[in-house]
C-alpha cells in the first residue's frame, strides 16, 4: 500500500539517507544525467531540515519510492537570487519546490500531484504568495535524450505553472561521463498560490 506524508524538521533527518539514494537513482536518467554520491547528497539535503522546509515522501510499505522537497526561496538565495533580480516578486514571497523524484514504476499514479499538493500547502502555511521550481534545460538534439521522452510541461501547466521568460538560473552537478561538475541551465516556472 502506497502512503505519503509531509515531513518537516527532525522527521526529515530520519529519511535523509533514503532520500539521498533515491535522488541518485532517479537523477541518473534524463534530463539530469546525474553522477552523484551519498556524501554530496547528505550535505545538500541538510537544507531541508531548516525552518519552513518540507519533504513530501511516498512509501510502498517501508520502501521510499519517491519524494519532493521544498523550502522558502530565501534559503536558496545564494543560488537563485540573481535569476529573480529583475522580477517584481520578492524571494520571501516564494516557496521553492526543489526536486521531485519518483521511481519509474510508480509514475502515472497521482503521486506527482500529491508532491505538489504537499509543497504548495506548506508554502501557503508559511504565507507565501507564489510557488516556483526549476526545470533542467537540455537541447532537444542531445545525444542521450531518450527516443520516447515526454516533457512534463503539460503536467506543470495543468497545475497552473508557467515558465518565467528570461528567469534562468544555473547549478553545478556532475553528469554521467564528466570528470567534474559543470554549470547547467535551469528554467524557472511559477504560479500564484
Amino acid at each position: 500500500m502506497i502512503r505519503t506524508a509531509c515531513l518537516t524538521g527532525d522527521a526529515v533527518a530520519a529519511v535523509l539517507d533514503d532520500l539521498a539514494r533515491l535522488r541518485i537513482a532517479v537523477f541518473r536518467d534524463w534530463p539530469y544525467l546525474y553522477d552523484g554520491d551519498l556524501d554530496y547528497e547528505r550535505d545538500y539535503l541538510r537544507a531541508y531540515q531548516s525552518p519552513g522546509a518540507a519533504v513530501v515522501a511516498a512509501w510502498d510499505g517501508s520502501r521510499m519510492i519517491g519524494a519532493a522537497t521544498g523550502a522558502p526561496m530565501e534559503d536558496h538565495a545564494g543560488d537563485f537570487a540573481a535569476a529573480f533580480a529583475n522580477r517584481p516578486e520578492r524571494l520571501d514571497q516564494i516557496f521553492y519546490c526543489a526536486e521531485s523524484v519518483l521511481l519509474p514504476e510508480y509514475r502515472g499514479q497521482g503521486l506527482g500531484h500529491a508532491f505538489f499538493d504537499g509543497r504548495e500547502a506548506q508554502g501557503r502555511a508559511l504565507g507565501r504568495r507564489y510557488s516556483a521550481f526549476c526545470s533542467v534545460i537540455r537541447p532537444s538534439d542531445h545525444p542521450l535524450r531518450p527516443a520516447g521522452y515526454r516533457p512534463l510541461d503539460g503536467f506543470w501547466r495543468k497545475r497552473g505553472y508557467a515558465p518565467l521568460p528570461g528567469v534562468i538560473a544555473s547549478f553545478d552537478w556532475k553528469d554521467l561521463g564528466e570528470a567534474e561538475s559543470t554549470r547547467k541551465p535551469l528554467q524557472f516556472w511559477m504560479k500564484t498560490l
